[in-house]
């Protein structure tokens, strides 16, 4: 399970992810820049997406940044409003739905184009990409035109209405100063202001209903992933519903029911999963279920959806589930206490200090939370759970639309209805047709003075009355920046807090969310789009060439559901000693944008790349797995938007896309900046808030650490200067439309006379194409050897990865930290041959290229993601051409990379858990620094020269492998390869070798195998890593044995070989399991397995019979090229319960020779692996993993039977084999590390004396509070 702790500390412990991030292979060029319009995305991350509404972010930065709750390996543990953010405190059960992907839970609303999605562990920033064609025109409106003119969906008709949609209510006499209006007053158009206020379509298999009893459904047939569905319950009462002395008791609710239900427990054999989260707004219970098994006699939807009656309408309170989750909860909010946590309060806090939100953070209060008893968590029950209060959400590979709804009124239709009669006696009120169940809080005086009056009748109608469903979610009441509301100008806040390693400053604007319904607010959010992308290009390229005084600028124009407002955001983060002019840099940057506006060259390359990207997004509708469509559609219904198909939302785009005038594009878009480029003006909206996260201490060089100072007058004072800036319009920039001409690629044909060349020394074919997989292997004559999938699953789509042998564990101990600082040289600077980096990401841009280019312990990776339109994967071929061929290395690119790493080292004693983390991987691995990041003293003794040779040297033909997937044809791809990697010059004969120096585990019986870390810190926290060596994926480990000689002396229990035993369901078995024996992939498979077992002993046993922690999980890093690998457990826990909860991981660690595994227990594990590869068969960026070292000289024995056997190698598997593969874990006294992380006020110095001692420690997760989000909902219950 990714947790906060877990996640950043397998940063160290585990080897890192290659990134995807769009424009040129620059790490740092992952810019977040989103204005979404309606749809949900596709199932590949291929780019922002376009038409959604949920929320609009643009982000602009210098430094690559993970969120929290991302999956990959080396972030910085900045916090924003993505999608892992926010989902990162759902109160979800204790296992956290795999992120990455990335798509903004937040954002999922209405249309939008291919953007990064959830369940990619391709992770977490959403790619910038946008075309540049200066030719560009406008099309026509289609006025008229079939799409325009929305058809009536009987089904798709309560949406936008729901009583729980935000608020859109303007103060009265705002909307003519906002200029909300959809077009001037200057448009004459009869037929274009009709068109503009005509309705959008709806999505036409949406089904929407209501029982009797106010349950609310919606139905939404998906086939993707193929014989599963989501269920999901969403209850419309959350944190802000709670009472004074209720505060965090939803949560508590949501612990309770969930993990109370017998009936839930049931559906884990089948290889469902189930989760919950409590946020401000609602608590949602959900179900991924298949639609049936081959056990089950029929249908899995009703027994899940009775299991959703139980968790949310009949839940048992009972005393001991009570107790034992209040202990979960505990332990969960220490967890959760994190630095950026408490960042996070502090923006919400200062945002809406007018309303609850800055009071009401769904974890609670830990006194509040030590006192509630049964019948107190079971009033609050009472009052909020009913049906009427509720909306089913199903979405899945479902057929039968009217059998669904028969389902769900059997299973609901008699919930919450023996209160009906006396329901509907209640006089009617103004909300009409929702009179039944919209019934008025009864006030606690009026209660009190009848309490002695009443009867056995009178006591059922206060049950009745004591029921709430507010009309507008969240029930608050936001004071809004717009001219003209009468609010005092708030002073900047100041946080600062000894764990702050950056400064960071957030501007906020708060106005209401203007619902997406017509074609005009279609349009509205399309010129916003296009206005903030031109902002975020700018500022990326304007500070290209030299060190910027900031880390990064973003702006972030969102909707909320949750909050029930849209949000504008300047965020700005620096190194403490560059905050003002970072904060100067950024005002005068808004302020040209405001002013001078985009240029007619950045209004075409903008439209167009739009246009493009959401014409992708349209052809992979039937591609977008049923979670993200179901999210998505969420988000749309609280924020009262349209939802609509990807067909349809392209249409609508490209509908509105005519209309569009550069004068309209640049008012919309400067009413967005105003309240920073008007700031102090009579005229401008006022900031909801300012607020400074600092630290309290600066490092200077020479001097060391000195106090930091600063105060709201000089926060103030800077922007002022800022907008005193002289300013100058944008200059016209020029693309290049390739990369390589006509002309360079016949001349190096002819030079090079690329060809295929036989695959081995001992085959005679050229290709070698495997018909069950589809998948192709060849080999160029220059020795690069290349594999490639036809695959449809992801319309006109395509990505591609180049993977380099070596790695960091190639760094020789006299260039320690040359190859991941010169790979971040590589991406700072960007440039290839002759071509400018802002030219090589605007050529990105045009072609709708992600890609990015990181190195982990093993390998140096590069990736990309492109679009088979317009030559897209053409002008990735050629990108990776030139950077095999023609890299640029640039002197100051050297200097921020290595600028980087040293902040991120000085930023490790600001982290309990990277500290934590860090010194169990250096005690481990006795201090290799190869496995941390490297130290002051190294980053000193690297030069420009040191580092280019590090890397380069890996680029040798035979040492690389390239694998591409997409739904190219042969005759493409094959032109492409020969063309671009063909042309590539040879370099078998390099001088370079592998020469790793040697890998080693500690030597046992050390005094470091336990160790302990405390940290200085206002609030307690504990957290505890424990760790042993593993080998790696093909059975070696790092003291050389080869591990399939020693299995192969155990011989399978033999079944006598008589005919009629040849012919039996026995012998077949053993059979099998001879084949999985003597598979390459025996210890890869069966230490999965193992994982998996592991991990819900567990989680049984430390978490749920013990209570010592919330979080706990075991994660194996398994190597390829390394002779290695190792397991941790993470564990999170008080400073009390830390030292028990360890012992207890160890206890179950070790367990698994008293305690056998049951077959019960491997073949959940089976299920719930092979359920995830069936899934993930859909994605490309699958398909590439599985590709990835098919040819690769140093992992030999990975071959095609890797790929076409695994499912028949997990099914094979049996208790023995789990065994054979746990005895390879070292888990005695003897070989298991561990350490132990405590913060609070009593912890002594030891961190920050640890480094000045042993120079050897760093990371690369700084801590960089740049957003609000974690506070606004519970972690994932399981």
């Amino acid at each position: 399970m990714a947790t906060s702790a877990t996640a950043t500390a397998s940063a160290s412990l585990a080897a890192t992810v290659p990134q995807f991030c769009y424009s040129s292979f620059r790490e740092d060029s992952c810019l977040r820049s989103r204005i979404n319009l309606i749809v949900p995305g596709g199932p590949s991350p291929s780019s922002t997406p376009l038409t959604r509404f949920g929320s609009r972010r643009l982000s602009i930065s210098h430094r690559r940044r993970r969120w929290p709750n991302e999956c990959g390996k080396e972030g910085l543990g900045s916090h924003k409003r993505t999608s892992s953010t926010w989902r990162r405190y759902t109160s979800k059960p204790i296992q956290q739905v795999p992120e990455a992907s990335c798509l903004d839970h937040h954002n999922k609303c209405i249309s939008r184009l291919p953007g990064h999605c959830r369940g990619q562990s391709i992770k977490r920033l959403t790619p910038r990409v946008f075309l540049d064609k200066s030719t560009f025109h406008l099309p026509k409106p289609r006025l008229g035109s079939a799409f325009v003119k929305p058809s009536h969906v009987p089904y798709a008709t309560v949406g936008p209405d729901e009583p729980h949609a935000a608020s859109t209510t303007w103060p009265d006499a705002v909307l003519e100063k906002q200029g909300v209006g959809l077009f001037d007053h200057e448009i004459e158009s009869v037929e274009l202001d009709g068109f503009l206020r005509s309705e959008l379509p709806s999505h036409p298999k949406l089904c929407r209903g209501q029982l009797k009893n106010g349950l609310r459904y919606l139905i939404l047939p998906n086939k993707v992933p193929a014989n599963r569905f989501e269920a999901h319950m969403e209850v419309h009462v959350g944190s802000i519903d709670e009472e004074d002395d209720e505060q965090g008791i939803a949560h508590m609710i949501e612990h309770v029911a969930f993990l109370g239900s017998k009936k839930r427990e049931k559906l884990l054999g089948t290889g469902a999963r189930s989760n919950a989260y409590t946020d401000f707004h609602h608590t949602v219970f959900h179900i991924h279920s298949p639609t049936s098994t081959k056990e089950s006699d029929g249908d899995l939807l009703p027994f899940v959806l009775d299991a959703l009656n139980e968790i949310a309408f009949q839940p048992k309170f009972l005393a001991s589930r009570v107790e034992k989750e209040r202990r979960a909860i505990l332990s969960e909010l220490q967890m959760m206490n994190t630095i950026e946590y408490r960042v996070d309060c502090q923006l919400l806090q200062h945002l809406h200090s007018e309303n609850k939100l800055s009071k009401r953070f769904p974890i609670g209060l830990e006194e509040q939370i030590k006192k509630w008893d049964a019948d107190k968590i079971r009033k609050f029950h009472e009052r909020w759970y009913f049906p009427a209060n509720a909306t089913l959400y199903i979405v899945g590979d479902i057929d039968n639309i009217p059998k669904t709804i028969y389902q769900i009124e059997a299973v609901f239709g008699k919930t919450g209805m023996e209160n009906e009669s006396a329901a509907t006696a209640s006089p009617p009120n103004a909300f009409g047709a929702m009179a039944s169940f919209l019934v008025p809080k009864l006030s606690v005086g009026l209660a009190g003075n009848l309490a002695h009056e009443r009867s056995s009748a009178s006591l059922d109608q206060s049950k009745i009355a004591k029921k709430e469903r507010h009309a507008v979610r969240p029930p608050v009441k936001h004071n809004w920046s717009l001219p003209g509301s009468n609010n005092d100008a708030k002073s900047p806040q100041i946080f600062q807090h000894e764990l702050l390693q950056n400064f960071s400053i957030n501007l906020f604007c708060k106005i209401p969310v203007n619902k997406v319904r017509t074609y005009g607010d279609l349009r509205n959010v399309l010129m916003k789009r296009i206005f903030l992308s031109a902002l975020h290009f700018r500022i990326n390229t304007r500070y290209k060439s030299s060190n910027p005084p900031f880390t990064s600028i973003e702006l972030d124009h969102s909707d909320s559901g949750r909050e029930g407002c849209t949000v504008t955001t300047l965020t700005v983060t620096a190194e403490p000693q560059n905050w003002q002019g970072a904060i100067k840099v950024a005002v005068q940057e808004v302020r040209r944008l405001k002013e001078f506006g985009v240029t007619k060259g950045e209004l075409a390359r903008y439209m167009d790349a739009l246009l493009k990207d959401s014409e992708q997004l349209a052809a992979m509708v039937d591609s977008v797995p049923s979670v993200d469509n179901l999210e998505f559609i969420m988000e749309s219904d609280a924020l009262g938007h349209t939802v609509m198909d990807q067909r349809q939302g392209h249409e609508s785009l490209v509908a509105v896309a005519g209309t569009v005038t550069l004068e309209e594009v640049n008012f919309t878009g400067a009413k967005v900046l105003e309240f920073i480029s008007d700031f102090g003006k009579p005229t401008a909206p006022l900031p909801a808030a300012i607020v400074a996260c600092v630290p309290k201490k600066l490092h200077v060089d020479g001097v060391g650490e000195t106090e930091f100072n600063i105060s709201p007058a000089e926060i103030t004072a800077s922007m002022n200067e800022g907008l005193k800036e002289p300013i100058e319009a944008e200059p016209e920039l020029e693309v290049p439309k390739e990369l390589i001409s006509s002309s360079q690629l016949q001349s190096l044909r002819l030079q090079r006379r690329p060809s295929f060349v036989p695959i081995g020394p001992e085959e005679s074919i050229t290709k070698l194409y495997d018909k069950e997989t589809g998948i192709t292997q060849c080999r160029l004559s220059n020795g690069i050897p290349v594999n490639y999938k036809i695959s449809r699953h992801e319309a006109r789509g395509g990505v591609m990865r180049l993977i380099v042998g070596g790695g960091r564990a190639a760094e020789s101990s006299e260039s320690k930290g040359a190859v991941v600082v010169g790979v971040r040289t590589l991406s700072e600077g960007g440039r290839v041959g002759n071509f400018s980096r802002e030219q090589v990401e605007l050529f990105c841009v045009n072609h709708l290229i992600n890609c990015s280019l990181e190195s982990t312990e093993e390998f140096i990776c590069m990736e990309f993601r492109f679009t088979l339109r317009d030559n897209g994967m053409r002008a990735a071929f050629q990108l990776l051409h030139m950077v095999l061929e023609h890299s640029v290395w640039v002197e100051d690119a050297f200097d921020r990379a290595r600028q980087l790493y040293l902040s991120y080292y000085r930023s490790i004693p600001k982290s309990l858990e990277r500290s934590t983390a860090h010194k169990l991987m250096l005690s481990m691995m006795n201090g290799d620094e190869r496995f941390v990041e490297p130290t002051p003293q190294s980053l000193q003794n690297l030069t420009l020269h040191s580092v280019k040779d590090a890397v380069m040297s890996q680029f040798v033909s035979d040492n690389m492998e390239i694998s591409i997937v997409g739904d190219f044809s042969e005759e493409e791809i094959e032109s492409c390869i020969l063309d671009y990697l063909g042309t590539v010059g040879a370099t078998r004969d390099s001088k370079y070798v592998h020469k790793d120096r040697p890998i080693v585990f500690r030597p046992s019986s050390s005094e470091l195998q336990f160790q302990q870390v405390f940290l200085k810190d206002t609030d307690e926290r504990a957290c505890a890593y424990i760790a042993g060596p593993a080998p790696n994926r093909w059975g070696f480990t790092c003291e050389g044995e080869d591990l399939f000689k020693s299995i192969s002396n155990i011989s399978v229990d033999e079944t006598p070989k008589t005919e009629e035993a040849l012919m039996g369901e026995k012998y077949v078995e053993k059979d099998m399991q001879r084949r999985l024996r003597s598979h390459p992939l025996f210890f890869g498979i069966t230490m999965g397995l193992l994982a998996e077992i592991i991990n819900s002993r567990l989680f049984t046993t430390v978490r749920d019979s013990l209570g010592l922690t919330y979080d706990v999980s075991f994660e194996l890093s398994l190597f390829d090229r390394l002779n290695l690998g190792w397991y941790v457990i993470s564990v999170t826990s008080t400073p009390e319960k830390v030292y028990k909860a360890v012992d207890a991981c160890k206890t179950v660690l070790r367990g698994l020779h008293n305690s056998k595994i049951a077959q019960r227990e491997l073949d959940r594990a089976k299920r719930t692996l092979l359920m995830r590869h069936e899934a993930e068969t859909k994605s490309n960026a699958y398909w590439l993993g599985l590709l990835a070292h098919l040819q690769a000289s140093s992992v030999p024995r990975k071959d095609i039977s890797c790929i076409k056997d695994l499912t028949l190698l997990y099914e094979a598997a049996t208790i023995e084999d789990i065994y054979l593969a746990y005895e390879q874990l070292k888990v005695d006294e003897n070989s298991l590390y561990s350490c132990i992380g405590i913060a609070g006020a009593q912890a002594g110095e030891d961190i920050q004396a640890s480094l000045e001692e042993e120079e050897l420690e760093a990371g690369l997760q700084g801590v960089i509070p740049v957003g609000r989000g974690l506070s606004t909902m519970t972690r994932p219950t399981t």
